[in-house]
């Protein structure tokens, strides 16, 4: 279904608890996955079989936990403290995107001056291009109401992306 579906409406899986074996393949497939802190695992083969096929003692979380997929594997897109937490996140996310490939994007009313000058970003970019500076601050600057929905926080440290608005319209940040 994951593969029919592909394309066609925005696929977002919520891993709120352990996840393994078979069924970790759907979430893998996904646009999208969140997994909450601390309760969530992914993983095809759990602690047990590992510590028995190599003698190896893992724990869940270091072998599929949320950080780990967050930080490392990439395999999930976004992390949360609680479920509650982990279901704002997915509405939010929801915000941004079409019901599916037919409909355009949700188009949210822009309270923000759509002629709005932004004197900080003056400051920010330094004349000098060896010189770092915020991207972050940038985005903000930017967008409605200074709402940006990062993907992959963790992951990828040297690349922002995430999701935003400009006069109400959804874009996608890169």
């Amino acid at each position: 279904r994951n593969i029919m579906a592909s394309g066609v409406i925005p696929q977002i899986s919520g891993i709120f608890g352990p996840c393994a074996g078979g069924a970790v393949y759907s979430p893998a497939l996904t646009d999208f996955t969140l997994m909450t802190e601390g309760t969530s695992y992914m993983f095809l083969t759990g602690p047990k079989v590992v510590k028995t096929v190599t003698g190896e003692d893992v724990s869940q979380e270091d072998l599929g936990g949320a950080s780990v997929h967050a930080s490392k594997s990439g395999v999930t897109h976004f992390t949360a403290e609680t479920e509650e937490e982990g279901i704002a996140v997915i509405r939010k996310l929801l915000s941004y995107l079409p019901q599916n490939n037919l409909e355009d994007t949700p188009l949210v009313k822009c309270t923000d001056p759509i002629d709005r000058l932004e004197d900080i970003l003056n400051d920010i970019v330094p004349d000098s291009p060896n010189k770092p500076y915020d991207m972050y601050e940038v985005i903000g600057a930017v967008v409605d109401n200074g709402e940006f929905l990062e993907v992959q926080q963790s992951y990828a440290k040297n690349i922002i992306i995430g999701f935003a608005r400009f006069n109400g319209q959804s874009v996608g940040i890169i």
